[in-house]
Protein backbone atom coordinates (compact mmCIF):
# COMPACT_ATOMS: atom_id res chain seq x y z
CA UNK A 1 0.00 0.00 0.00
CA UNK A 2 0.81 3.39 -1.02
CA UNK A 3 1.97 5.53 2.14
CA UNK A 4 0.81 8.80 1.82
CA UNK A 5 2.17 12.30 3.77
CA UNK A 6 0.52 15.67 3.45
CA UNK A 7 2.81 17.79 1.60
CA UNK A 8 3.87 21.01 3.14
CA UNK A 9 5.27 22.21 -0.50
CA UNK A 10 2.70 20.99 -2.84
CA UNK A 11 0.10 21.90 -0.56
CA UNK A 12 -1.89 18.56 -0.92
CA UNK A 13 -2.30 15.27 -0.03
CA UNK A 14 0.52 12.99 -2.64
CA UNK A 15 2.27 9.99 -2.28
CA UNK A 16 5.13 9.77 0.50
CA UNK A 17 8.93 8.75 0.24
CA UNK A 18 9.53 4.96 0.87
CA UNK A 19 12.27 6.31 3.72
CA UNK A 20 14.04 8.98 4.75
CA UNK A 21 16.17 10.52 2.01
CA UNK A 22 18.68 12.77 3.30
CA UNK A 23 20.75 11.99 7.23
CA UNK A 24 19.24 12.47 10.60
CA UNK A 25 16.06 14.58 12.17
CA UNK A 26 16.11 16.52 8.39
CA UNK A 27 15.75 13.52 6.71
CA UNK A 28 13.11 12.23 8.77
CA UNK A 29 11.02 15.63 8.46
CA UNK A 30 11.35 15.49 4.73
CA UNK A 31 9.95 11.96 5.04
CA UNK A 32 7.21 12.79 7.18
CA UNK A 33 6.20 16.00 5.84
CA UNK A 34 7.44 15.85 1.66
CA UNK A 35 6.03 13.73 -1.70
CA UNK A 36 8.30 12.31 -3.79
CA UNK A 37 7.01 14.37 -6.54
CA UNK A 38 7.88 16.98 -4.17
CA UNK A 39 11.07 15.51 -3.88
CA UNK A 40 12.07 14.58 -7.31
CA UNK A 41 11.50 18.34 -8.02
CA UNK A 42 14.29 19.29 -5.82
CA UNK A 43 16.42 16.63 -7.02
CA UNK A 44 15.90 17.95 -10.33
CA UNK A 45 16.42 21.95 -9.01
CA UNK A 46 19.98 20.32 -6.85
CA UNK A 47 21.08 19.00 -10.34
CA UNK A 48 20.86 21.80 -12.26
CA UNK A 49 22.33 24.28 -8.91
CA UNK A 50 25.45 21.59 -8.81
CA UNK A 51 26.04 22.11 -12.64
CA UNK A 52 25.03 25.43 -13.20
CA UNK A 53 27.39 26.94 -10.20
CA UNK A 54 29.98 24.25 -10.63
CA UNK A 55 29.60 23.70 -7.17
CA UNK A 56 32.23 20.73 -5.62
CA UNK A 57 30.74 18.36 -3.08
CA UNK A 58 33.88 17.87 -1.90
CA UNK A 59 33.74 21.23 -0.67
CA UNK A 60 31.63 21.91 2.80
CA UNK A 61 30.55 25.14 1.83
CA UNK A 62 28.92 23.75 -1.73
CA UNK A 63 27.00 21.22 0.84
CA UNK A 64 26.00 23.99 2.96
CA UNK A 65 24.72 25.82 0.42
CA UNK A 66 22.97 23.01 -0.64
CA UNK A 67 21.24 22.10 2.20
CA UNK A 68 20.11 25.45 2.31
CA UNK A 69 18.51 25.78 -0.74
CA UNK A 70 16.80 22.61 -0.14
CA UNK A 71 15.97 23.94 3.38
CA UNK A 72 14.14 27.13 1.18
CA UNK A 73 12.81 24.98 -1.33
CA UNK A 74 11.10 22.47 0.62
CA UNK A 75 10.34 24.22 3.77
CA UNK A 76 10.08 27.83 3.57
CA UNK A 77 8.05 28.14 0.29
CA UNK A 78 10.55 30.28 -1.84
CA UNK A 79 11.44 29.53 -5.61
CA UNK A 80 15.17 27.98 -5.78
CA UNK A 81 17.07 27.93 -9.46
CA UNK A 82 20.00 27.93 -10.88
CA UNK A 83 21.20 31.92 -12.15
CA UNK A 84 20.74 31.49 -16.08
CA UNK A 85 18.94 27.99 -16.31
CA UNK A 86 15.98 28.56 -19.22
CA UNK A 87 13.69 25.38 -18.84
CA UNK A 88 12.76 23.61 -22.20
CA UNK A 89 9.94 23.78 -23.54
CA UNK A 90 9.21 20.67 -25.13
Amino acid sequence: MTRMVDCIKLKRQAEGLDFPPYPGEVGVKIWRSISKEAWNNWMGIQTRLVNENRLNLADARARQYLAEQMQNYLFDDKDVEAQGFVPHND
